[in-house]
């Protein structure tokens, strides 16, 4: 084995040259550029790492300001749609009460017309009586004036 080539070895740290070929300086060149290869390689891993990290992170950003767009619209259509439903239910309540308020008024004229029927009928029939009975309605409007004077000295 020891007949091939140039081989390093080493002894008490330090490297010897062997009789039948290459140099130390060879070997030496030959590490430092490989050292220097690894070096560049690992640097341009590191550079390409951090701009793909940089990529990703501008992209991370673009989606999520689009989301906050999405959410915004999405907000605002659902205050529109809340809002269309707030004037259709209180359009349906103003006509319902619109609606009861007419037949309440519908029932409060029937109730003032038949009042005032039985006011008419009543008042027949106390002139059909005074004519009847013409004295005992003279006395019927005394009696009715007396108690009118007294409750009126009373308050």
């Amino acid at each position: 084995m020891e007949n091939e080539g140039a081989r390093l070895q080493s002894q008490g740290g330090h490297f010897k040259e062997n009789a039948r070929g290459g140099s130390l300086a060879a070997a030496s060149s030959a590490i430092s550029d490989s050292v220097a290869r690894g070096k560049d390689a690992v640097g341009a891993a590191a550079r390409d790492a951090m701009n793909s990290a940089g990529t990703d992170l501008q992209s991370l950003q673009a989606d999520l300001n689009a989301l906050k767009d999405t959410f915004a619209k999405f907000m605002s259509q659902a205050a529109s749609e809340a809002a269309k439903s707030a004037r259709k239910v209180s359009s349906n309540v103003a006509g319902r009460v619109g609606d009861v308020a007419d037949d309440l008024a519908d029932r409060g004229t029937a109730m003032a017309s038949t009042a005032s029927e039985q006011v008419k009928t009543f008042a027949s029939e106390l002139e059909g009586m005074a004519r009847r009975n013409p004295i005992g309605a003279i006395a019927g409007a005394v009696l009715i004036g007396v108690l009118i004077g007294a409750m009126g000295r009373r308050s």
